[in-house]
């Protein structure tokens, strides 16, 4: 079985790029009737956010990612959150004591700093194998455990950049476990995702400088490093097709490859195991481009504007206009087509087709396409997801007036934030601000005297005008022959006097829902 996971720090807020790594490793699984889990991973307590977890999988679940394991879902192969988790990476930690490699880091915060003060000194990159203690003391929990690496070259295989060749100068002796009693990131989620038979990891770019000492990790846990690259392609949609690409050394010039043998046993839960060597397949790997600011020139940050995700909702964006704009940052299915539902993306979507380069995030974009989602929606279920954005004013309105007012504001309608600019004047007297004509592009032309004639002509018009859309459309196109005014003009200051918003309906349509007895009392007001 397929099996993804979205892995979180509750942190803070999920913005677009968790958002879209999620969505990319929930449709790997989908398409290929396999599960999505979601893990947290709360080791660094220092960062915590109170009620970033809760905010996390509220996130997911109301854009549709719907996780079928997780720390409030259960599943087989749980706790799903790493404090929970602690005797397991204890367990694992002492493994590699046992199998020599791994130590009790013995030097004070001091003596590190020295150990970095010369390396600059001496304009040489720092590295901590380079200080190995000889003779280590017994680790006891109360100073950091590291890893004993052996440094080599590897190459392994990104279902996104292809095959990547690192070099040995890389690979360190990282800290597996704190002086806390937590795991590191860099430790807990490789024997998370083992213990998980999670078969692809699928995270941000900038994990790739840290592929190097995975390895080296995954290699002493007794993963068959080689079969990553050997396996590319793989068996489904969601596998890379460019494996026939030369390799990026994009870590370092040696390309000297293959593993060193290696006593450890990984006697986990995880079944996809290289019959002849005995030992575990890694899983897949892609990692995601970077989504850069709209000017395209660097990482998407808060500065740029990137809002939490649930803020973008509680804004008027419909959860399916999110999913299909953060689902084609980056990516495409090979067509013309801009616009994507969840199962249709859930057919379509496959890594091969996810750039390389960064995705510019164009909240313009996410406009159109929310406009887009909110026109295709049924009046009925429009009227549903609307129910929190009307005007104050609109509640002592009877329901079946409401809904008539919403057929005639959908089409207009970006976001359903947008519903009382839109609509307010349907339930309530507006207030007149002559700002809207003296600002204007066409009506600023217009002297005091020619607003007044002109708004006194269409008074009398639609006093004598019969009460319906379409004898408002022809009283109106009458008009513009009699005053030779063009529609831009005419119809602009009429819908203002009327409305006294930047936007509203067709003219027409508008007049005939104000009724007949309030649009020419409005007038009246404007032309007194």
């Amino acid at each position: 079985m397929i099996r993804t996971r979205f892995a979180p720090s509750p942190t803070g807020y999920l913005h677009v790029g968790g958002i879209r790594t999620a969505l990319f490793a929930y449709l790997v699984a989908k398409q290929a009737n396999g599960a999505f889990i979601l893990r947290l991973e709360d080791t660094d307590k220092a960062r915590e956010v109170a009620g970033s977890a809760e905010h996390l999988t509220a996130s997911l679940t109301s854009l549709g990612i719907r996780y079928d394991e997780g720390p409030d879902a259960g599943g087989d192969y749980g706790p799903y959150k790493q404090s929970d988790r602690l005797d397991i990476y204890k367990t694992w930690a002492q493994k590699l004591i046992d199998q020599g490699r791994a130590y009790a880091d013995p030097y004070t915060a001091e003596e590190m700093q020295a150990f970095r003060d010369q390396a600059q000194k001496e304009k040489r990159a720092f590295r901590y194998r380079d200080h190995r203690p000889e003779n280590p003391p017994e680790w006891n929990g109360s100073t950091p455990l590291r890893f004993k690496c052996e440094p080599k070259s590897y190459t392994y295989h990104d279902e996104i950049f292809g095959d990547v060749t690192t070099s040995p100068e890389v690979v360190d002796d990282f800290i597996l476990m704190k002086s806390d009693g937590y795991p590191t990131y860099n430790f807990a989620h490789i024997v998370d995702d083992a213990e998980m038979k999670i078969t692809h990891v699928i995270r941000g770019q900038e994990f790739i400088s840290s592929m190097p000492n995975y390895l080296a990790l995954y290699e002493a846990l007794g993963f068959d490093v080689a079969s990553n690259s050997e396996q590319a392609g793989g068996d489904v949609r969601g596998s890379t097709q460019n494996s026939s690409e030369s390799p990026q050394k994009i870590l370092g010039a040696d390309t000297s490859t293959g593993p060193a043998d290696s006593e450890a046993t990984w006697n986990s839960p995880q079944e996809n195991t290289d019959d002849a060597s005995g030992t575990t397949k890694l899983p897949k790997f892609a990692h995601m481009p970077h989504i850069m600011n709209e000017q395209g020139n660097k990482k998407l940050g808060k500065r740029d504007g990137a809002k939490d995700v649930l803020e973008y909702v509680r804004d008027g964006y419909l959860p399916e206009a999110l999913v299909s704009f953060i689902a084609t940052l980056g990516w495409n299915d090979g067509t013309e087509q801009e616009v994507f539902t969840m199962d249709e993306l859930v057919a379509k979507f496959s890594l091969d087709r996810v750039q390389k380069s960064g995705a510019r995030f164009d909240e313009k974009r996410l406009l159109w396409m929310n406009g887009h989602f909110i026109r295709e929606l049924s009046l009925d279920e429009l009227a549903n997801r609307i129910e929190f954005f009307w005007p104050p004013s609109a509640k002592k309105h009877p329901e079946s007036y409401k809904k008539q007012v919403l057929a005639l504001a959908q089409d207009r309608l970006k976001t359903l934030k947008d519903l009382p600019m839109l609509t307010s004047y349907f339930f309530e007297e507006p207030s007149i601000d002559m700002s809207l004509i003296s600002e204007n592009k066409q009506l600023k032309k217009l002297s005091d005297d020619e607003v007044r004639d002109l708004l006194q002509a269409a008074h009398d018009a639609l006093l004598e005008s019969e009460w319906t859309a379409e004898a408002i459309q022809q009283t109106l196109n009458q008009l513009l022959e009699t005053t030779g005014q063009k529609p831009g003009t005419l119809f602009s200051l009429i819908r203002i006097a009327t409305t006294w918003a930047p936007f509203s309906p067709q003219l027409n349509d508008t007049l005939a829902l104000l009724g007949k007895e309030k649009t020419l009392a409005r007038i009246k007001n404007v032309i007194a």
